[in-house]
């Protein structure tokens, strides 16, 4: 018997201008990310069930819960209140008259079952998290480490066949919020998920794939470590930290830009889709570009050493952080680098937006991949 994918999205919301196709696959944790509007919580409320599509459908499990494929026709919704969806969001969202004990034990008495039993689920799920101690408190004697804890049982004691993670760790401190990434962590290992984040360490704890939306559609998707390590877009370089560099082949180690600068550097894979006039990729860790003064020449590096990147670009923002500078520079195509400086290079550099640089970067310290 074949295993339905625990939800999937192939639809469309005309008014957001969001078309979007994904899965979110059984026993799999799925990060959507993206800027800001690209369309990250539309996919959640669709799923939930708070938002019907204009045209395409939502499945949970093989079953279609929204469908709206032909204008004119009937469509098909089930609420969010039938679905066995529950999202954690933020805010915890307990019930204020309600003990720890009780918010839990809401969901399966809502489903029917007995009250007795839903108490004993309840304990059992506080238990799991921690929280069986503050079972009678109300939600204004909780913290917000401890709320979120007890909306993490709440969640989980319906046995839901999907998991919905709206930023749930945004809204906690920083001394919190590891403890609750590592509780989410255990709790949530094999168990399908949606999680919507803008923080990369949640990428790495929390989730198995990535799903990159921009601008209302899906730009790639991978395992955490597939997009990481190889973005094909400005949004998901900056979630890596890297800075990324467009191009065509033109060589076995070599990509040039629109602006006719040679990126040299270490392919990632042997494959045959790299070949010349084929869009190309090169990734650079900020800490592995040097900045030197705009008087050297373009390709002016040791071609005996492994330094053989050497591309003329105009400063666009400078930012101290502490000992080091982040510098953001332009190159001739308009593409941005990053790289990060001593404070005392950027001050010896007298470094400021509109000053003309050489970025210099070794060949060993750029990803070369095809563009998918």
């Amino acid at each position: 018997m074949t295993e339905h994918p625990a939800a999937a999205l192939s639809c469309r919301v005309d008014a957001r201008d969001v078309d979007l196709d994904l899965t979110i696959p059984a026993g799999r944790r799925v990060a959507i990310v993206g800027p800001n509007g690209a369309g990250k919580s539309t996919a959640l409320a669709l799923l939930a069930g708070h938002l019907r599509p204009d045209s395409g459908e939502v499945r949970l499990d093989g079953r279609i819960v929204s469908a709206h494929r032909v204008p004119g026709s009937p469509r098909t919704h089930l609420p969010a209140h039938r679905r066995r969806v529950v999202t954690l969001e933020q805010r915890p969202g307990l019930f204020p008259h309600l003990t720890a004990l009780e918010n839990v034990a809401y969901g399966p008495r809502a489903r029917g079952t007995r009250r007795r039993d839903a108490l004993a689920r309840a304990h059992t799920e506080l238990e799991a998290v921690g929280c069986a101690d503050l079972a009678s408190r109300r939600p204004h004697q909780l913290s917000g480490g401890q709320s979120q804890r007890v909306a993490l049982a709440r969640a989980l004691a319906v046995d839901p066949e999907l998991v919905l993670l709206d930023e749930p760790l945004a809204a906690l401190d920083v001394e919190v919020a590891p403890a609750i990434r590592r509780l989410l962590a255990d709790r949530l290992t094999g168990r399908a998920v949606a999680l919507v984040t803008h923080d990369p360490l949640d990428l790495w704890a929390l989730a198995d794939d990535v799903v990159v939306v921009l601008s209302g559609r899906v730009a790639q998707t991978g395992t955490v470590e597939q997009v990481l390590t190889r973005p094909t877009s400005d949004f998901a370089a900056r979630l890596a930290g890297v800075s990324l560099v467009e191009g065509e082949v033109v060589d076995d180690d070599e990509l040039r830009t629109p602006a006719g600068d040679a990126v040299t550097g270490v392919r990632s894979e042997l494959t045959d889709s790299w070949r010349r006039g084929v869009r190309a990729i090169a990734t650079v860790d900020p800490r592995s570009v040097a900045i030197r003064a705009h008087s050297t020449p373009a390709g002016a590096a040791d071609p005996t050493s492994s330094v053989r990147n050497a591309w003329p670009a105009r400063v666009v923002s400078v930012a101290p952080t502490g000992a080091l500078t982040r510098v953001t520079a332009e190159l001739r195509d308009g593409q941005r680098v990053h790289s990060e400086v001593t404070s005392r290079s950027a001050a010896d550099l007298a470094l400021a937006p509109g000053v003309g640089v050489m970025l210099v970067v070794k060949a060993a310290q750029v990803a070369l991949y095809p563009r998918p």
